[in-house]
Protein backbone atom coordinates (compact mmCIF):
# COMPACT_ATOMS: atom_id res chain seq x y z
CA UNK A 1 0.00 0.00 0.00
CA UNK A 2 2.99 2.32 0.70
CA UNK A 3 4.41 1.49 -2.56
CA UNK A 4 1.25 2.32 -4.00
CA UNK A 5 0.49 5.63 -2.62
CA UNK A 6 4.03 6.70 -3.13
CA UNK A 7 3.61 6.10 -6.99
CA UNK A 8 0.32 7.79 -6.70
CA UNK A 9 2.52 10.89 -5.36
CA UNK A 10 5.46 10.67 -7.98
CA UNK A 11 2.39 11.05 -10.64
CA UNK A 12 1.21 14.33 -8.66
CA UNK A 13 4.62 15.68 -8.85
CA UNK A 14 5.01 15.06 -12.36
CA UNK A 15 1.48 16.89 -13.56
CA UNK A 16 1.94 20.55 -14.19
CA UNK A 17 1.16 23.71 -12.46
CA UNK A 18 -2.23 23.65 -14.60
CA UNK A 19 -3.43 20.39 -13.57
CA UNK A 20 -2.81 20.91 -10.36
CA UNK A 21 -4.67 23.92 -9.93
CA UNK A 22 -7.16 22.15 -11.72
CA UNK A 23 -7.40 19.63 -9.16
CA UNK A 24 -7.61 22.30 -6.39
CA UNK A 25 -10.25 23.58 -8.02
CA UNK A 26 -12.21 20.71 -8.56
CA UNK A 27 -12.10 19.94 -4.70
CA UNK A 28 -13.27 23.26 -3.68
CA UNK A 29 -15.80 23.18 -6.28
CA UNK A 30 -16.96 19.51 -5.66
CA UNK A 31 -17.04 19.55 -1.50
CA UNK A 32 -19.70 22.70 -1.93
CA UNK A 33 -21.97 20.19 -4.45
CA UNK A 34 -21.61 17.36 -2.35
CA UNK A 35 -23.09 19.51 0.43
CA UNK A 36 -25.55 20.69 -1.77
CA UNK A 37 -26.68 17.48 -3.66
CA UNK A 38 -26.78 15.90 -0.40
CA UNK A 39 -29.18 18.27 1.07
CA UNK A 40 -30.94 20.41 -1.72
CA UNK A 41 -34.36 17.56 -2.29
CA UNK A 42 -34.79 17.44 1.64
CA UNK A 43 -34.73 21.28 1.76
CA UNK A 44 -37.70 21.25 -0.86
CA UNK A 45 -39.33 18.31 0.70
CA UNK A 46 -39.07 21.20 4.15
CA UNK A 47 -41.21 23.70 2.17
CA UNK A 48 -43.65 21.54 1.55
CA UNK A 49 -42.94 20.53 -2.34
CA UNK A 50 -44.00 17.51 -3.36
CA UNK A 51 -42.02 14.42 -5.08
CA UNK A 52 -42.77 15.53 -8.50
CA UNK A 53 -41.51 19.16 -7.71
CA UNK A 54 -38.00 17.28 -7.07
CA UNK A 55 -38.23 15.30 -9.65
CA UNK A 56 -39.24 18.18 -12.04
CA UNK A 57 -35.98 20.15 -10.24
CA UNK A 58 -33.60 17.87 -11.61
CA UNK A 59 -35.07 17.08 -15.03
CA UNK A 60 -35.24 20.57 -15.42
CA UNK A 61 -31.09 21.12 -14.25
CA UNK A 62 -29.95 17.78 -16.32
CA UNK A 63 -32.47 19.25 -19.64
CA UNK A 64 -30.30 22.50 -19.12
CA UNK A 65 -27.08 19.91 -19.36
CA UNK A 66 -28.05 18.40 -22.34
CA UNK A 67 -29.37 21.46 -24.40
CA UNK A 68 -25.87 23.72 -23.55
CA UNK A 69 -23.43 21.01 -23.44
CA UNK A 70 -22.56 21.06 -27.16
CA UNK A 71 -22.52 24.50 -27.35
CA UNK A 72 -20.50 24.89 -24.50
CA UNK A 73 -18.09 22.02 -26.14
CA UNK A 74 -17.85 24.56 -29.14
CA UNK A 75 -17.21 27.35 -27.12
CA UNK A 76 -14.78 25.76 -24.92
CA UNK A 77 -12.68 24.48 -28.07
CA UNK A 78 -12.65 28.01 -29.71
CA UNK A 79 -12.57 30.45 -26.30
CA UNK A 80 -10.35 28.43 -24.32
CA UNK A 81 -10.87 25.94 -21.82
CA UNK A 82 -9.75 28.57 -18.67
CA UNK A 83 -12.38 31.24 -19.62
CA UNK A 84 -15.34 28.64 -20.14
CA UNK A 85 -14.33 27.23 -16.95
CA UNK A 86 -14.24 30.70 -15.13
CA UNK A 87 -17.40 32.01 -16.44
CA UNK A 88 -19.54 28.50 -15.60
CA UNK A 89 -18.19 28.37 -12.17
CA UNK A 90 -18.82 32.51 -11.45
CA UNK A 91 -22.18 32.03 -12.73
CA UNK A 92 -23.17 28.77 -11.04
CA UNK A 93 -22.04 30.00 -7.69
CA UNK A 94 -25.06 32.46 -8.53
CA UNK A 95 -27.33 30.09 -9.10
CA UNK A 96 -26.79 27.75 -6.04
CA UNK A 97 -26.87 31.08 -3.86
CA UNK A 98 -30.08 31.69 -5.09
CA UNK A 99 -31.35 28.39 -5.18
CA UNK A 100 -30.73 28.41 -1.32
CA UNK A 101 -32.58 31.23 -0.58
CA UNK A 102 -35.69 31.61 -2.47
CA UNK A 103 -38.74 29.36 -2.13
CA UNK A 104 -40.92 30.33 -5.13
CA UNK A 105 -41.31 27.33 -6.81
CA UNK A 106 -41.39 29.27 -10.69
CA UNK A 107 -37.75 30.96 -9.30
CA UNK A 108 -36.62 27.56 -7.85
CA UNK A 109 -37.42 25.71 -11.08
CA UNK A 110 -35.42 28.34 -13.60
CA UNK A 111 -32.42 28.18 -11.16
CA UNK A 112 -32.52 24.50 -11.77
CA UNK A 113 -32.27 25.16 -15.38
CA UNK A 114 -30.00 27.97 -14.95
CA UNK A 115 -27.35 26.06 -12.72
CA UNK A 116 -27.48 23.23 -14.82
CA UNK A 117 -26.80 25.52 -17.90
CA UNK A 118 -23.51 27.10 -16.63
CA UNK A 119 -22.12 23.51 -14.54
CA UNK A 120 -21.71 22.25 -18.03
CA UNK A 121 -19.57 25.25 -18.69
CA UNK A 122 -17.12 23.06 -16.52
CA UNK A 123 -18.23 19.76 -17.37
CA UNK A 124 -17.30 20.39 -20.81
CA UNK A 125 -13.77 21.95 -20.38
CA UNK A 126 -11.94 20.19 -17.26
CA UNK A 127 -11.36 16.86 -18.96
CA UNK A 128 -9.78 18.42 -22.39
CA UNK A 129 -8.15 20.83 -19.98
CA UNK A 130 -6.51 17.78 -18.36
CA UNK A 131 -5.52 16.07 -21.41
CA UNK A 132 -4.13 19.43 -23.50
CA UNK A 133 -1.68 19.55 -20.11
CA UNK A 134 -0.67 15.74 -19.88
CA UNK A 135 0.95 13.15 -22.43
CA UNK A 136 -0.88 10.06 -22.89
CA UNK A 137 0.79 7.79 -20.72
CA UNK A 138 -0.53 10.04 -17.95
CA UNK A 139 -3.86 10.37 -18.81
CA UNK A 140 -5.19 6.67 -17.80
CA UNK A 141 -3.71 7.42 -14.29
CA UNK A 142 -4.62 11.51 -14.13
CA UNK A 143 -8.00 10.77 -15.26
CA UNK A 144 -8.37 8.29 -12.43
CA UNK A 145 -7.03 10.18 -10.02
CA UNK A 146 -9.08 13.53 -11.26
CA UNK A 147 -12.56 11.14 -11.00
CA UNK A 148 -10.75 9.64 -7.54
CA UNK A 149 -10.23 13.46 -6.17
CA UNK A 150 -13.95 14.13 -7.15
CA UNK A 151 -15.35 11.25 -4.89
CA UNK A 152 -13.42 11.98 -1.74
CA UNK A 153 -14.09 15.78 -2.40
CA UNK A 154 -18.06 14.40 -2.33
CA UNK A 155 -17.47 12.34 0.52
CA UNK A 156 -16.30 15.63 2.62
CA UNK A 157 -19.26 17.47 1.10
CA UNK A 158 -21.86 14.93 2.11
CA UNK A 159 -20.64 14.35 5.58
CA UNK A 160 -20.06 17.86 6.60
CA UNK A 161 -23.90 18.63 4.60
CA UNK A 162 -25.39 15.61 6.52
CA UNK A 163 -23.45 16.80 10.10
CA UNK A 164 -23.71 20.09 10.08
CA UNK A 165 -27.32 20.33 9.28
CA UNK A 166 -27.53 17.99 12.57
CA UNK A 167 -25.52 19.99 14.45
CA UNK A 168 -26.78 23.33 13.38
CA UNK A 169 -30.65 21.84 14.25
CA UNK A 170 -29.58 20.54 17.55
CA UNK A 171 -27.40 23.30 19.07
CA UNK A 172 -28.76 26.10 17.65
CA UNK A 173 -32.37 25.66 18.72
CA UNK A 174 -33.50 26.19 15.02
CA UNK A 175 -35.91 24.39 12.68
CA UNK A 176 -35.03 21.91 10.19
CA UNK A 177 -35.68 24.15 7.33
CA UNK A 178 -33.71 26.74 8.81
CA UNK A 179 -30.59 24.49 9.33
CA UNK A 180 -31.10 23.16 5.85
CA UNK A 181 -30.74 26.48 4.16
CA UNK A 182 -27.69 27.60 6.69
CA UNK A 183 -26.03 24.29 5.49
CA UNK A 184 -26.57 24.93 1.63
CA UNK A 185 -25.35 28.40 1.88
CA UNK A 186 -22.39 27.36 3.86
CA UNK A 187 -22.08 24.99 0.68
CA UNK A 188 -22.38 27.83 -1.87
CA UNK A 189 -19.53 29.82 -0.22
CA UNK A 190 -16.95 26.78 -0.74
CA UNK A 191 -17.81 26.44 -4.28
CA UNK A 192 -17.41 29.84 -5.06
CA UNK A 193 -13.78 29.71 -3.48
CA UNK A 194 -13.59 26.81 -6.79
CA UNK A 195 -13.14 30.25 -8.73
CA UNK A 196 -9.65 31.32 -7.29
CA UNK A 197 -7.47 28.36 -9.05
CA UNK A 198 -9.03 28.44 -12.30
CA UNK A 199 -8.22 32.39 -12.13
CA UNK A 200 -4.74 31.34 -11.54
CA UNK A 201 -4.33 28.84 -14.35
CA UNK A 202 -2.87 29.68 -17.52
CA UNK A 203 -3.87 28.76 -20.90
CA UNK A 204 -1.64 29.44 -24.57
CA UNK A 205 -4.55 30.38 -26.16
CA UNK A 206 -2.37 31.32 -29.59
CA UNK A 207 -1.54 28.13 -29.37
CA UNK A 208 -4.79 26.76 -29.28
CA UNK A 209 -6.76 29.04 -30.80
CA UNK A 210 -4.16 28.67 -34.31
CA UNK A 211 -4.21 24.87 -34.22
CA UNK A 212 -8.12 24.73 -34.15
CA UNK A 213 -8.05 27.43 -37.24
CA UNK A 214 -5.53 25.63 -39.13
CA UNK A 215 -6.60 22.02 -38.54
CA UNK A 216 -10.42 22.00 -37.88
CA UNK A 217 -11.58 20.46 -41.03
CA UNK A 218 -8.95 18.37 -41.89
CA UNK A 219 -8.20 16.76 -38.39
CA UNK A 220 -11.95 15.58 -38.27
CA UNK A 221 -11.38 12.12 -39.58
CA UNK A 222 -14.17 9.38 -40.03
CA UNK A 223 -12.86 7.06 -37.04
CA UNK A 224 -12.86 9.87 -35.12
CA UNK A 225 -16.19 10.59 -34.96
CA UNK A 226 -17.35 7.41 -35.19
CA UNK A 227 -15.75 6.56 -31.69
CA UNK A 228 -17.41 9.55 -30.52
CA UNK A 229 -20.59 8.10 -31.87
CA UNK A 230 -20.09 4.86 -30.24
CA UNK A 231 -19.67 6.38 -26.82
CA UNK A 232 -22.17 8.65 -27.07
CA UNK A 233 -24.48 5.51 -27.76
CA UNK A 234 -23.18 3.66 -24.47
CA UNK A 235 -23.30 7.17 -22.41
CA UNK A 236 -27.19 7.71 -23.71
CA UNK A 237 -27.70 4.27 -22.04
CA UNK A 238 -25.95 4.57 -19.03
CA UNK A 239 -27.58 7.67 -17.92
CA UNK A 240 -31.63 6.71 -18.63
CA UNK A 241 -30.56 4.04 -16.18
CA UNK A 242 -28.87 6.02 -13.78
CA UNK A 243 -31.25 9.17 -14.12
CA UNK A 244 -33.81 6.58 -12.19
CA UNK A 245 -31.60 5.90 -9.32
CA UNK A 246 -28.86 8.21 -8.53
CA UNK A 247 -30.51 11.33 -8.07
CA UNK A 248 -33.27 10.02 -5.48
CA UNK A 249 -30.96 8.01 -3.19
CA UNK A 250 -30.71 10.08 -0.53
CA UNK A 251 -34.69 10.45 -0.37
CA UNK A 252 -34.73 6.42 -0.58
CA UNK A 253 -32.99 6.39 2.68
CA UNK A 254 -34.70 8.73 4.19
CA UNK A 255 -38.28 7.05 2.81
CA UNK A 256 -37.69 3.60 3.72
CA UNK A 257 -35.01 3.58 6.46
CA UNK A 258 -35.87 6.64 8.08
CA UNK A 259 -32.65 7.72 8.23
CA UNK A 260 -31.39 10.69 9.74
CA UNK A 261 -30.07 13.96 7.90
CA UNK A 262 -26.08 12.51 9.23
CA UNK A 263 -27.00 8.94 8.80
CA UNK A 264 -27.42 9.66 4.86
CA UNK A 265 -24.72 11.80 4.50
CA UNK A 266 -22.74 9.46 6.06
CA UNK A 267 -23.85 6.69 3.72
CA UNK A 268 -23.37 8.72 0.71
CA UNK A 269 -20.35 9.94 1.48
CA UNK A 270 -18.65 6.22 2.26
CA UNK A 271 -20.56 5.56 -1.64
CA UNK A 272 -17.98 8.67 -2.68
CA UNK A 273 -15.13 7.26 -0.68
CA UNK A 274 -15.44 3.37 -2.02
CA UNK A 275 -15.70 5.06 -5.87
CA UNK A 276 -12.60 6.98 -5.38
CA UNK A 277 -11.06 3.89 -3.71
CA UNK A 278 -11.94 1.89 -7.34
CA UNK A 279 -11.21 4.28 -9.51
CA UNK A 280 -7.51 4.72 -8.32
CA UNK A 281 -7.13 0.72 -8.50
CA UNK A 282 -8.94 1.18 -12.09
CA UNK A 283 -5.45 1.43 -14.43
CA UNK A 284 -4.32 -1.64 -12.77
CA UNK A 285 -7.33 -3.54 -13.95
CA UNK A 286 -6.80 -2.41 -17.23
CA UNK A 287 -3.24 -3.38 -17.40
CA UNK A 288 -4.31 -7.20 -16.69
CA UNK A 289 -7.40 -7.23 -19.04
CA UNK A 290 -7.53 -4.00 -21.61
CA UNK A 291 -9.44 -0.95 -21.41
CA UNK A 292 -12.91 -2.14 -22.95
CA UNK A 293 -13.14 -5.76 -20.91
CA UNK A 294 -12.28 -4.09 -17.74
CA UNK A 295 -15.19 -1.17 -18.30
CA UNK A 296 -17.81 -4.34 -18.72
CA UNK A 297 -16.66 -6.47 -16.02
CA UNK A 298 -16.72 -3.52 -13.35
CA UNK A 299 -20.50 -2.57 -14.57
CA UNK A 300 -21.67 -6.10 -14.85
CA UNK A 301 -20.25 -6.70 -11.49
CA UNK A 302 -21.99 -3.83 -9.60
CA UNK A 303 -25.63 -5.37 -11.04
CA UNK A 304 -25.96 -7.61 -7.74
CA UNK A 305 -25.82 -5.17 -5.70
CA UNK A 306 -27.99 -2.52 -7.05
CA UNK A 307 -30.36 -5.60 -6.74
CA UNK A 308 -29.52 -5.75 -3.28
CA UNK A 309 -30.20 -2.67 -2.41
CA UNK A 310 -33.13 -2.26 -4.34
CA UNK A 311 -35.06 -5.43 -2.80
CA UNK A 312 -33.64 -5.71 0.88
CA UNK A 313 -35.49 -4.19 3.79
CA UNK A 314 -32.42 -4.19 5.96
CA UNK A 315 -30.65 -1.27 6.43
CA UNK A 316 -27.28 -2.74 6.37
CA UNK A 317 -27.42 -4.86 3.51
CA UNK A 318 -28.72 -2.23 1.55
CA UNK A 319 -25.56 -0.18 2.60
CA UNK A 320 -23.53 -2.29 1.57
CA UNK A 321 -24.71 -3.08 -2.16
CA UNK A 322 -24.96 0.49 -2.34
CA UNK A 323 -21.56 1.00 -1.49
CA UNK A 324 -20.54 -1.83 -3.88
CA UNK A 325 -22.39 -0.60 -6.50
CA UNK A 326 -21.52 2.76 -6.70
CA UNK A 327 -18.01 1.93 -6.52
CA UNK A 328 -17.62 -0.63 -9.54
CA UNK A 329 -19.80 0.84 -11.36
CA UNK A 330 -18.36 4.16 -11.59
CA UNK A 331 -14.59 2.71 -11.23
CA UNK A 332 -15.08 2.38 -15.53
CA UNK A 333 -15.66 5.99 -16.18
CA UNK A 334 -11.93 7.39 -16.04
CA UNK A 335 -11.20 4.22 -18.08
CA UNK A 336 -13.87 5.15 -20.58
CA UNK A 337 -12.88 8.84 -20.44
CA UNK A 338 -8.81 8.43 -21.20
CA UNK A 339 -9.60 5.96 -24.30
CA UNK A 340 -11.76 8.76 -26.00
CA UNK A 341 -9.49 11.24 -25.40
CA UNK A 342 -6.68 9.62 -26.56
CA UNK A 343 -8.09 9.23 -29.59
CA UNK A 344 -9.64 12.86 -30.28
CA UNK A 345 -7.19 15.75 -31.08
CA UNK A 346 -7.12 18.58 -29.30
CA UNK A 347 -9.04 21.05 -30.99
CA UNK A 348 -11.77 18.14 -31.09
CA UNK A 349 -11.94 17.38 -27.06
CA UNK A 350 -14.45 19.85 -25.87
CA UNK A 351 -17.40 18.65 -28.20
CA UNK A 352 -16.30 14.87 -28.07
CA UNK A 353 -16.96 15.55 -24.33
CA UNK A 354 -20.07 17.35 -24.62
CA UNK A 355 -21.52 14.92 -26.76
CA UNK A 356 -20.83 12.53 -24.49
CA UNK A 357 -21.96 14.15 -21.27
CA UNK A 358 -25.12 15.17 -23.45
CA UNK A 359 -26.25 11.64 -24.10
CA UNK A 360 -25.89 10.66 -20.50
CA UNK A 361 -27.07 13.56 -19.03
CA UNK A 362 -30.49 13.46 -21.27
CA UNK A 363 -31.32 10.43 -19.19
CA UNK A 364 -31.27 11.98 -16.00
CA UNK A 365 -33.38 14.93 -17.77
CA UNK A 366 -35.70 12.00 -19.17
CA UNK A 367 -36.27 9.38 -16.46
CA UNK A 368 -36.37 12.34 -13.36
CA UNK A 369 -40.31 12.53 -13.33
CA UNK A 370 -40.76 8.81 -14.40
CA UNK A 371 -39.05 7.56 -11.33
CA UNK A 372 -40.94 9.94 -8.58
CA UNK A 373 -44.11 8.94 -10.28
CA UNK A 374 -43.17 5.01 -10.23
CA UNK A 375 -42.44 5.86 -6.20
CA UNK A 376 -45.00 8.17 -5.69
CA UNK A 377 -47.42 4.95 -6.91
CA UNK A 378 -46.17 2.08 -5.38
CA UNK A 379 -44.67 3.25 -2.19
CA UNK A 380 -41.40 3.40 -0.93
CA UNK A 381 -40.63 -0.30 -1.05
CA UNK A 382 -42.48 -1.53 -4.05
CA UNK A 383 -41.64 1.89 -5.61
CA UNK A 384 -38.25 2.08 -5.64
CA UNK A 385 -38.11 -2.04 -5.88
CA UNK A 386 -39.26 -1.71 -9.49
CA UNK A 387 -37.02 1.64 -10.62
CA UNK A 388 -33.86 -0.45 -9.11
CA UNK A 389 -34.69 -3.14 -11.15
CA UNK A 390 -35.36 -1.42 -14.21
CA UNK A 391 -31.96 0.09 -14.16
CA UNK A 392 -30.32 -3.07 -13.67
CA UNK A 393 -32.14 -3.96 -16.46
CA UNK A 394 -30.58 -0.77 -18.45
CA UNK A 395 -27.17 -1.29 -16.99
CA UNK A 396 -26.49 -4.86 -18.17
CA UNK A 397 -27.95 -3.58 -21.84
CA UNK A 398 -25.21 -0.87 -21.98
CA UNK A 399 -22.89 -3.33 -20.63
CA UNK A 400 -23.86 -5.49 -23.90
CA UNK A 401 -23.61 -2.76 -26.28
CA UNK A 402 -20.01 -1.83 -24.63
CA UNK A 403 -18.71 -5.02 -25.45
CA UNK A 404 -19.88 -5.65 -28.51
CA UNK A 405 -19.71 -2.43 -30.08
CA UNK A 406 -16.05 -2.14 -29.26
CA UNK A 407 -14.94 -5.15 -29.04
CA UNK A 408 -15.95 -5.50 -32.46
CA UNK A 409 -14.08 -2.02 -33.75
CA UNK A 410 -11.75 -1.78 -31.33
CA UNK A 411 -8.84 -2.88 -33.40
CA UNK A 412 -9.14 -1.01 -36.46
CA UNK A 413 -10.39 2.19 -34.37
CA UNK A 414 -7.09 1.75 -32.09
CA UNK A 415 -5.00 1.09 -35.20
CA UNK A 416 -6.58 4.07 -37.36
CA UNK A 417 -6.27 6.33 -34.33
CA UNK A 418 -2.80 5.56 -33.54
CA UNK A 419 -2.02 6.71 -37.50
CA UNK A 420 -3.15 10.04 -36.89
Amino acid sequence: MSMYLQELANNYQSYNRNIKLAIAANIMTQIGMGIFMTLYNLYLRDLGYSELTNGNVIALTALAQTIFLVPAGFLSDRAGRKNVMLIGALFASMTLLGRSIFEWEMIILILAFVSGAFMSFIQVSIIPWLAENSNEKQRIHLFSFHFAVMMAANVIGNLLGGVLTDLITFTGGLSSLSSLRITLLFGTALYVTGLIPIFLMKENRKRLSKKTENTEVRAIKKQQWKLVILFVGAQAIIGIGSGLVIPYLNLYFADRFQTSYSAIGMILSLGQAATAIAMIIGPAIVSKMGEVKAVVLLQLLSLPFLLLTGFTTNIYLAVIGFLFRQALMNAGNPIQMSLMMNRVPDEMKGIANSLSQMAFSFGWATMGPLSTFIVAKYGSYWGYSYVFLITGMIYFIGALYFLLVFKEKKNSLVNESAAV
